[in-house]
């Protein structure tokens, strides 16, 4: 961890962690706080939802996978489509290779009628479009492969707005290492905690609370106080 790798625009200091801490936040918060993965992943995505509205997109593109980032990206879809953003979403996967919090929420957009794509064909890009990056989050080891890497390298080929959702799929959480393709975003909405690896990030960092409570990182030794005030979102600096 890092004590003073952020501040907030008042000049607090904000802890960073590394994957490994953060896995150790996201057990405590589910095994000894109670709270859920989906209730997470609920504030999550309306937090990134309301970012990215907040740039007044024409249309919005989700990419999304599997777990926990990618649920996050489908749960952003949803509070997305409900305020009449022109929403849809690329999977790395067909439908059916979701499980758990992310097929849940497939399967709520797949009610509402929300377009759902798979494959690096279906993402059509524009430069009116912003793009919602929600591969993959904290948990990469290794290089992207397979549809995941093919639907980075598309982006990069695009000159679009691209917002990631936690870490910028490709680069590594703890270290900022990038294995092979990696999404070079313009602002990643980062959750709970910013990660040691966005550190010196080329792009706008921006904070989300996801309501886990102060006393899941006192448990763990973890520096923390507070910094959101009235807002449930703020940026970041290095």
């Amino acid at each position: 961890m890092d004590t003073d790798a952020f501040q907030t625009p008042t000049g607090r200091s904000v802890t960073a962690v590394t994957a490994e801490e953060m896995r150790a936040v996201d057990g405590v918060a589910v095994d000894d706080f109670g709270i859920s993965l989906l209730q997470m992943m609920e504030h999550a995505g309306r937090n990134l939802a309301a970012v990215v509205r907040a740039d007044e997109p024409d249309s919005v593109v989700v990419l999304a996978g599997n777990g926990g980032n990618g649920g996050g990206g489908l749960c952003a879809a949803r509070h997305l489509a409900n305020r009449n953003v022109p929403v849809s979403v690329v999977l790395d996967r067909p439908p059916e290779g979701l499980d758990g919090a992310a097929r849940t929420q497939y399967e709520t957009l797949a009610a509402m009628g929300v377009s759902v794509d798979s494959g690096e064909t279906a993402l059509d890009q524009s430069a009116s479009v912003t793009v919602v990056d929600a591969l993959i989050g904290y948990g990469l080891d290794g290089a992207l492969k397979g549809t995941a890497a093919d639907l980075v390298e598309r982006v990069g080929d695009g000159d679009t707005h691209v917002v990631s959702l936690d870490v910028p799929s490709g680069v590594n959480a703890t270290t900022g290492e990038r294995a092979g393709p990696a999404v070079d975003p313009d602002r990643v909405v980062t959750l709970a905690l910013p990660k040691t690896g966005l550190t010196g990030l080329d792009a706008r960092v921006t904070l989300a609370d996801i309501g886990i409570p102060a006393g899941v990182y006192a448990s763990l030794d973890i520096p923390y106080s507070t910094p959101f005030d009235d807002e449930y979102w703020i940026d970041l600096s290095w």
